[in-house]
């Protein structure tokens, strides 16, 4: 018997989770059918910058994904600290990049003259948008359905994209958390779409060592968020690994990043009677096959979100002066 959502997601127990939604009957509508030949295989970009965006839209940190042809992975840290430090303005901002918002919020957020009761009647919506951009479920929602209707319209067809709601899987310990982070990371390769992780494309351990996410193409490609456009110099980066504990405050994964890849690496050689494809034991180790030179990659490792987001603000300064 299926149990409701809000007994599945529990913040308490653990921020940590996986979660799978599948295409109806399994269809390959995001990569080339095999039967058909068919080719949908840049709709897996529309997921991939869905979910990049909306994840500086939610307090949500991505650890991990893979956009397979039929089926995606997303591996989700819940911030509701995150969700509590925004003000009411900001919680407005980022609803209305999504949606477009009764006429009383647009008023308020216009700076209007309102009355005390309307005044309440805001304050009661603002409660309403911080509380469901701090959910999975809605968070999972803006991601599904905006991209069922942008496949349907193309397809210029009516009905279901994805298989059901999506499935969701507490990771209760550090030890399911890499597990589960390192089992999406090799999904392409396990499903012989790679044959290795740092070539597996609309993955989040390619996007770790090859950043290339670009978020005006990505606003093109979801039109109706053009209200995104501010968000151009913040995009939230992947949820970044920050080593040991340390005696404060942290909120990335505790792991380091070069163990994390060799821990990736390891379990790809492994060779698996349900699955068709491992990586080649004839392989150099995968941080041999980036030629990375081990000072330099430790900065990236300690310093990875203040680099993404530098390289970002000069390609937007580049943009700006052409």
């Amino acid at each position: 018997m299926t149990r409701p959502r809000k007994e599945l997601v529990s913040v308490q127990d653990t921020p940590y989770y996986h979660v799978v939604s599948r295409c109806v009957r399994r269809s390959f509508l995001c990569g080339k059918d095999p039967v058909t030949g068919q080719d949908y295989e840049y709709r897996r970009q529309w997921v991939e910058d869905r979910i990049r965006i909306l994840s500086s839209l939610f307090p949500i940190d991505i650890c991990a994904y893979a956009v397979m042809s039929n089926h995606l992975h997303i591996v989700v840290k819940l911030r509701p600290d995150e969700i509590d430090s925004l003000s009411d303005k900001e919680i407005v901002n980022r609803w209305l990049c999504l949606f477009k918002g009764p006429l009383l919020i647009q008023k308020w957020q216009t700076g209007e003259n309102l009355s005390e009761a309307q005044l309440d009647c805001v304050n009661d919506i603002i409660k309403v948008y911080r509380k469901r951009l701090g959910s999975l479920s809605w968070f999972m929602k803006c991601l599904n359905e905006p991209i069922a209707r942008q496949a349907n319209q193309e397809d210029n067809c009516t009905g279901h994209f994805w298989e059901s709601r999506f499935k969701s899987q507490a990771l209760l310990t550090e030890e399911a958390l890499l597990s589960c982070m390192a089992y999406v990371d090799l999904n392409p390769v396990r499903a012989e779409m790679a044959p290795t992780p740092e070539e597996s494309d609309h993955t989040s351990i390619k996007e770790r060592l090859k950043p290339k996410f670009d978020i005006t193409s990505a606003i093109e490609s979801q039109k109706e968020l053009l209200a995104l456009r501010h968000f151009h110099s913040t995009i939230k980066p992947l949820a970044t690994f920050e080593g040991d504990v340390r005696d404060e405050e942290q909120h990335g994964i505790l792991f380091n990043l070069t163990d994390y890849l060799e821990l990736v690496d390891m379990a790809g050689r492994i060779l698996r009677d349900d699955k068709r494809g491992a990586i080649s034991a004839h392989l150099p180790p995968i941080l041999d096959r980036l030629e990375i030179n081990k000072e330099e990659w430790l900065d990236n490792a300690t310093q990875f979100e203040k680099l993404y987001l530098k390289k970002f603000a000069r390609k937007r300064r580049r943009a700006s002066a052409a």
